[in-house]
C-alpha cells in the first residue's frame, strides 16, 4: 500500500505592500503654521492626558482647551468635534507606531530576525495598549469592521509577513488572526483591570507564545 501523498501547502493571502494609516486629519492639513502646529499637539498632548486619567467617555471639549491653555474655539477649529478629536488623537498614536514597527530601528523596526521582531511588536502593542486602553476601547469597531479596519489590517499584515519568514510551512494568515488575539484591547482590558495581572505577566506570555509557535529560544 503506497504511503499517502504530502498535503498541500496552504495557500496565504498575497503580499501587498504596507502603507502608514491615513485617517484624514493629518491629510487635510498639508501645511500648519508653527503656531497651529504648536497648538495642535498641546491639544493631542492634553486629550492623550485626560483619556488616561478619566477615560475617553468623560472628557470635553471645553476641559482639554482648558489643559491645553488654549479658548475653547481652537479646539473647535482645529478638530471640528469630541469625536473628531478622538479621532485625531487615535490617528496620531497609529501613525507613530506603525511608523516605528515598519522603518524605525531594530528589533522592533526592520534590521533583526523575524523572531526578535514579532517579540519586540507584542511587547511594544501591550505596553501602547496600557498607556492608552481607554482610548482603544472608545475606539473599539463595531463587530462587522473589527477584522477589516485599516489599523488591524495592518498591524495583522506585518505579524503575517514575520511569521512567513519564521514559520514558512505554516498557515500564517490564520496564525497572525491567533497571535493578534492575544493583543486585542478588550482582553488586555480584562485581564489588567479585572483580573489584577501585572503588565509583565502579559508580556513574558507574549514572548513565550512567540517562542512556542516559531520553536524559538527564549531569548537569555
Amino acid at each position: 500500500m503506497s504511503a499517502a501523498p504530502p498535503p498541500a501547502s496552504t495557500p496565504q493571502e498575497p503580499v501587498e505592500p504596507l502603507e502608514l494609516l491615513q485617517l484624514g486629519t493629518d491629510a487635510e492639513e498639508p501645511c500648519l503654521r508653527a503656531d497651529a502646529a504648536r497648538n495642535r499637539a498641546r491639544l493631542l498632548e492634553a486629550a492623550a492626558r485626560l483619556v488616561a486619567e478619566r477615560g475617553a467617555e468623560g472628557i470635553t471639549m471645553e476641559e482639554v482647551a482648558a489643559a491645553a491653555r488654549v479658548g475653547k474655539g481652537t479646539v473647535f477649529r482645529r478638530f471640528g468635534d469630541r469625536t473628531g478629536l478622538l479621532t485625531a488623537l487615535l490617528d496620531h498614536s497609529e501613525k507613530k507606531f506603525q511608523a516605528a514597527f515598519l522603518t524605525g530601528p531594530p528589533p522592533l523596526g526592520p534590521g533583526a530576525p523575524p523572531v526578535e521582531r514579532l517579540r519586540a511588536f507584542g511587547l511594544a502593542m501591550l505596553r501602547r495598549t496600557a498607556e492608552e486602553l481607554e482610548l482603544q476601547l472608545a475606539a473599539e469597531p463595531e463587530p462587522g469592521r473589527r477584522f477589516t479596519n485599516a489599523p488591524r489590517r495592518v498591524r495583522r499584515h506585518h505579524v503575517s509577513l514575520l511569521l512567513r519568514e519564521a514559520v514558512p510551512d505554516a498557515d500564517c494568515d490564520l496564525l497572525a488572526h491567533t497571535l493578534m488575539a492575544q493583543l486585542d484591547p478588550a482582553l488586555i482590558h480584562h485581564l489588567i483591570r479585572q483580573c489584577g495581572m501585572p503588565l509583565e505577566r502579559l508580556e513574558a506570555a507574549w514572548v513565550d507564545l512567540v517562542d512556542r509557535v516559531t520553536c524559538s529560544s527564549p531569548p537569555g
